[in-house]
This record gives C-alpha cells, sequence and structure tokens, in this order.
C-alpha cells in the first residue's frame, strides 16, 4: 500500500504550526518533504511528519529550534515523547516547557511530562512546584489578554485524569473508614481536592471523593453512614465558605477530624477546625487522624 502524502496545510493541522512555519523550516533548515520535485506541490511522507512533530517537541521543551532541526533529522523510527522529557534539570525548565506545549494544545507532551514528574517526583511536588506555577501562567494570560480559556479546561480535565490514575490503585488501604473531601455549597473548583486524593493515596490512604457542589445533607449522611476519621472541606470562593458545613455536621463518635482548604475560608469563623495552609499540611492533618 502505497505511504500517504500530506500537503502543507495538513501537517501543520496535525503538529500545530502555521504553513508558514513550514516552509520557513524547509527553507532555513532543511526540513521538507523527502521527496519534493520542484514545480510540484508539496506533499509529505510520514517519516516527515515524524521529524516534523519532533522538531516541533524539541522546541516546546526549550531546545534551540537549530539544534531541534539536527536532531530532527536524524531521526529514524518511531517517535517517542519520553526521549525528550529527560533533560529538564529545574523545575522552571518543566513548568515553561508544559507551557508552551499547552498553548500549542500538544496533549500528548503534557500527559508524558507530567505524568513522569507525579512518579518521579510525587504529587506534592508536583502539584506544588509544576501544576499550580502552569495554571497562574495560564490564568496570568487569560485574565491579561482573554484569550486561552480553551487551554484552561484543557489542562484542568487533564490534570484531573491523572491525579485519579493514582487513586484507584489502593490495594490495602491504611484506614479503615475513608476520609471524606468534598467542595461545599455550590463551589465547582475541585482540582485541588484531586491533588489531595491523589497525594494520600501515596500514603495508601482511602478516600471518598464527593466532588464539586457537594450540599451539607450529602456530608452529613456520608458522616452519618461512614464514620469517617476525618473531613476535608474546600472552598475556592468566599460565598461558598458558610460555616454549617462544619458547624451542622452530625455527632458521631469518634467524632472525625474537620480540616477546611481553600482561600475562601475566613479564619475568623473556623477557630474551631483546622484550616489547612497547604496541600502538605492538609496531608499531615489527615494522617493525624487516620493514626499514622
Amino acid at each position: 500500500m502505497d505511504e500517504e502524502l500530506l500537503t502543507v496545510a495538513a501537517v501543520a493541522r496535525r503538529i500545530g504550526v502555521a504553513p508558514a512555519t513550514l516552509r520557513t523550516w524547509d527553507r532555513r533548515y532543511g526540513l521538507g518533504p523527502s521527496a519534493h520535485e520542484a514545480g510540484e506541490h508539496r506533499r509529505y511522507h510520514p517519516s516527515d511528519l515524524a521529524k516534523l512533530i519532533l522538531m516541533r517537541r524539541l522546541i516546546t521543551s526549550g531546545v534551540a529550534p537549530c539544534d531541534a532541526a539536527i536532531k530532527a533529522k536524524a531521526h529514524k523510527g518511531l517517535l517517542s515523547v519520553e526521549d525528550l522529557v529527560e533533560d529538564f534539570e529545574v523545575r522552571e525548565e518543566v513548568v515553561n516547557s508544559l507551557y508552551r506545549a499547552a498553548k500549542s494544545l500538544d496533549k500528548g507532551f503534557i500527559e508524558t511530562v507530567l505524568r513522569k514528574d507525579i512518579v518521579d517526583s510525587g504529587v506534592i511536588a508536583s502539584w506544588t512546584e509544576v501544576i499550580v506555577p502552569l495554571l497562574f501562567l495560564v490564568g496570568d494570560e487569560w485574565a491579561a489578554t482573554g484569550a486561552g480559556i480553551e487551554v484552561e479546561h484543557m489542562l484542568s480535565e487533564m490534570i484531573k485524569r491523572l491525579l485519579r490514575e493514582g487513586v484507584s490503585d489502593i490495594k490495602e488501604p491504611v484506614n479503615s473508614h475513608p476520609v471524606l473531601l468534598a467542595s461545599v455549597g455550590e463551589e465547582l473548583h475541585c482540582l485541588a481536592l484531586h491533588a489531595l486524593a491523589a497525594a494520600l493515596a501515596e500514603k495508601g490512604i482511602e478516600t471518598f471523593f464527593l466532588g464539586a457542589r457537594t450540599p451539607l445533607e450529602a456530608i452529613s449522611g456520608m458522616v452519618n453512614r461512614t464514620a469517617p476519621p476525618a473531613v476535608f472541606l474546600w472552598a475556592q470562593l468566599e460565598q461558598n465558605s458558610d460555616p454549617k458545613f462544619f458547624n451542622e455536621l452530625p455527632a458521631v463518635r469518634p467524632a472525625p477530624r474537620v480540616i477546611v482548604g481553600g482561600p475562601g475560608w475566613d479564619r475568623e469563623t473556623c477557630a474551631d477546625v483546622v484550616v489547612a495552609q497547604d496541600l502538605t499540611h492538609a496531608c499531615n492533618e489527615i494522617e493525624r487522624a487516620v493514626g499514622l
């Protein structure tokens, strides 16, 4: 079967660059169609496409275009994204590479880098040093320009999925009763809850994840039925941080340790519960509650 030949426009769509960029790479670095003849339309072979994908991903990861072109032209065989993420030496490089990849919607590169970082560094370090700074960069650009909301949504969903991968792997939890996690009231933000669930899973702590917009009735019902050792309540926005969510919990024995997190909580109304400063603090409080 003949190989599929691709036009400039088709290749540009597949790798996420402008057609003019492909022409520049061809003229400047010799990364053009391998069988192009003068007077004919450019048609790229699959092997040409692999080189161009490698070129773009190397540039995304911070390699200078001239050096990326040398590596791309020498490439043969299948393309492995994993081979591109070994050279990061400082955390800022990881964040900046992911930011560039996010803006070009390079889903494969983002997933590979984040998954590797979580495995190598652990959830707390990845969340604190990579994921949160990355989300701030994307959010700041959207706030400044009004563009890129699709990038933020794509990233959030990818991050949730990656964080949930580790949560389902707990074979023998250290706690006999799962910890309860919920975003209270009308709170739609729950990405931090996913990070907390994943960080606890690394420690063998099982959770019940109630997610966004959890009403008091649902939290109270779970407390009555499961007697959790700890209840973590997240509020990103002030309008969702009603003290009733911890003041009106049913009385059970033993009483759960109640921990609240998120910028929405007012410390003056939270004197009787633990206010988590960050992901590490929340994990430490929950570890104490389960007896670790």
